[in-house]
């Protein structure tokens, strides 16, 4: 059986855990939801994924090539308030005591990164599960790769292939770049072409392709459509063009540095007390005991979803 690799999207499950979890702080003050939300999903990832390796890729506050490109990507959203970041310097303290490796680089978005570690591991033989919040990374999926999405209050993730990625667009992944290229994507203000929604951008995709492609038979598209895409024609390209991970960025994947270690088991303890994290210490006890008799196993982990 081919050995998994398990990505997590270090931002996109941060903001699903502060969002979706009360504002509660310890005794001290300190807020913590995102830190026990990141902390109670990645006990679930280790102990149901039971990955051979696995590696957390994290957004920096610097803009990237994008933001270079088109100063209003992104303009329209609502900055995340300041108690969100504060958390995030605890949560790769939490990571680094897992001894899990950090991934990120200014310029990039954690996408890219996941996109490029994902090609990578492929490329290794490895199958890959992506863990994210984010839909965004669905054009990522393939043969080898999987994408994991953890939806509204941390409820089941849905794991979604090829065939899950069809069901839900009627689109390729490979295609979901072209699709916000025509219909945009108003999270990270992209404009596609006005006038073109979902449907419309289904329908023109499942008969031509790609966006080149409809533009190289513009002419045999008619009425309003065409007159919509001949206007907004450069700005269908920037879009797709804005909206595709890139998967060839200059960092490389050492899988040795991401072989899933058994954990600093003092740290973790003396993390999880002082942040009054009680449940969690119990499940820590429970994913170390299983960790144990994982090492008398010589099976290969199964692929499972958590």
């Amino acid at each position: 059986m081919s050995r998994k690799i398990v990505l997590i999207d270090g931002n996109a499950i941060i903001h699903r855990a502060f969002h979706a979890l009360p504002p509660f702080k310890t005794s001290k003050g300190e807020l913590v939801n995102a830190v026990y939300g990141f902390a109670s999903v990645l006990l679930n990832i280790l102990k149901k994924e039971n990955p051979d390796y696995i590696a957390v890729a994290f957004d920096l506050k610097k803009k990237t090539f994008r933001h270079e490109e088109y100063k209003e990507y992104k303009a329209t959203r609502v900055k995340a308030p300041d108690e969100l970041y504060e958390q995030i310097p605890r949560i790769k303290e939490l990571v680094r005591a897992f001894q899990i490796p950090i991934f990120e680089m200014e310029g990039y978005e954690a996408d890219d990164i996941l996109g490029t570690l994902s090609r990578q591991a492929e490329k290794k033989g490895l199958i890959v599960h992506i863990v994210t919040g984010d839909l965004d990374t669905l054009q990522l999926v393939s043969g080898k790769t999987q994408v994991a999405a953890l939806m509204q209050k941390f409820s089941e993730p849905v794991l979604y292939d090829i065939p899950k990625v069809m069901g839900r667009y009627g689109l390729t992944p490979s295609q979901i770049p072209d699709m916000k290229g025509l219909q945009g994507d108003p999270s990270d203000n992209l404009k596609g072409v006005q006038g073109i929604g979902p449907k419309t951008a289904k329908d023109l995709l499942q008969k031509y392709g790609t966006i080149e492609n409809i533009y190289k038979n513009l002419e045999e598209i008619k009425g309003g459509v065409h007159d919509k895409l001949e206007k907004d024609k450069e700005s269908a390209f920037l879009s797709r063009r804005l909206a595709t991970i890139i998967t060839d960025m200059p960092i490389e994947l050492d899988v040795e540095a991401c072989i899933t270690h058994e954990y600093d088991k003092r740290t973790l303890i003396n993390i999880f007390t002082e942040l009054e994290f009680n449940s969690l210490l119990k499940r820590l006890n429970e994913f170390h005991n299983q960790s144990a008799a994982k090492k008398l196993s010589d099976n290969p982990a199964q692929a499972t979803l958590f």
